[in-house]
């Protein structure tokens, strides 16, 4: 297929109530879950000023990493932010949705000093997801190169995805967006429009990679059907690749990846198109093959970054998930069972009601908290104990 896709010349043409992957249909209204009380946790901001703040990584040593969706990579170091960006950064696409996003520790940091940004690169007429791989000498990035670019390029600002997990064999999974104007194209694995890829650190696809056989733009991907992806973890505990992404409005949707498996957008969705118009008469998603979320919102809440709790200090959330929540301006908690199970949902919201952009488990075992907007905060969440 072409390179590129143009928005002018492409006509655009249920969430799973209870856990399992199976899917059934009818409204899942979990956007006001009950709170969690504000007096079982205590919040510490240790950064703000920070400019549409979207990623932060924690790296050996005790420094910290955020990206700003404007360009800039900031450090924190000895608890206070540094006055400068770090340098050697690439530059960004930075329109609508695009610019810098991901910042991460490559899991053998400690001797090779690697972190992997991914960021939106080219102009209004043709953009893409890229990944950058660099050197971290403490101060700026070294060495930098891009390893991976989306194909192919597309004329909107919008649904990058970019968010970005290890694997336990050191590959790494990235996920794109289907770039809002050409949601069918999600339902093809020979591009990259809405679909989670699978790469190793020198941006070539594993050899067992589901459609690697095929070559091309197909041998990196790993899953498709997706709308945006902004939100993935890999479970250590139980062994799953979670993963959470945007519905239009609503059917926002809460899924456990699976080699190959196409997760049906826009074909089965709970959700509608903003001006309310139907997308599809589907909301069964095994009934029409395609693999079904675990778990939904609807109205949305704009899932926008996800982690699996791994630290000491809230011991009673132990491999619980944590899901950022922009609409839902709140930090959704999914109780989970030992097999993977949601038997509970509830929300944390903090100070002020603000964006939440993304959560994270810190290596101190708080929930580091980024909010978003033009004067973003980084949040420390611990017990009030």
């Amino acid at each position: 297929m072409a390179s590129r896709l143009s928005a002018l010349a492409h006509s655009s043409a249920v969430v799973a109530l209870a856990a399992g992957l199976a899917a059934c249909g009818g409204p899942t209204d979990r956007s006001e879950a009950p709170l969690i009380e504000s007096a079982s946790f205590s919040e510490a901001v240790i950064a703000e000023g920070l400019s549409y703040p979207w990623d932060v990584a924690f790296l050996p040593g005790g420094d910290i990493l955020v990206t700003e969706r404007d360009g800039a990579l900031r450090l924190i170091r000895d608890g206070a932010l540094t006055v400068s960006p770090v340098a050697g950064v690439p530059e960004s696409f930075f329109a609508g949705q695009g610019g810098l996003l991901e910042v991460e520790a490559t899991p053998d940091f400690a001797e090779t000093g690697e972190v992997i940004l991914t960021y939106s690169g080219g102009d209004a007429e043709a953009n893409h997801t890229a990944v950058f791989k660099a050197r971290f000498d403490g101060e700026a990035l070294v060495g930098g190169e891009t390893i991976f670019r989306s194909s192919p390029d597309r004329d909107t600002d919008a649904h990058y995805g970019g968010r970005v997990t290890f694997l336990p064999d050191g590959t790494l999974l990235l996920t794109l967006g289907d770039a809002f104007a050409y949601r069918e194209q999600a339902q093809r694995y020979d591009n990259h429009l809405g679909t989670v890829v699978r790469l190793t650190t020198d941006g070539t696809p594993p050899a067992d990679n589901p459609f690697f056989d095929e070559g091309g733009a197909a041998a990196f991907v790993y899953s498709y059907g997706h709308r945006n992806v902004q939100g993935i973890a890999f479970d250590s505990r139980r062994g799953i690749i979670w993963e959470h992404e945007h519905g239009p409005a609503g059917g926002d949707e809460l899924n456990q990846l699976s080699p190959g498996a196409n997760y049906g957008w826009p074909i089965v969705t709970e959700g509608r198109d903003y001006n309310g118009a139907r997308i599809s008469p589907f909301e069964d998603h095994e009934e029409q093959g395609f693999t079904g979320p675990i778990w939904g919102w609807t109205p949305s809440i704009a899932p926008a970054g996800l982690t699996v709790y791994d630290g000491d200090l809230f011991s009673e959330w132990g491999g619980d998930l944590f899901v950022a929540a922009l609409a839902g301006q709140a930090i959704h908690h999914l109780d989970l069972d030992a097999n993977g199970t949601v038997i509970a949902e509830n929300r944390i919201i903090l100070d002020g009601q603000p964006r939440i952009r993304q959560v994270a488990t810190g290596p101190d075992g708080a929930l580091w908290v980024l909010t978003d907007g033009a004067d973003g905060r980084l949040v420390r969440l611990t017990p009030a104990d």
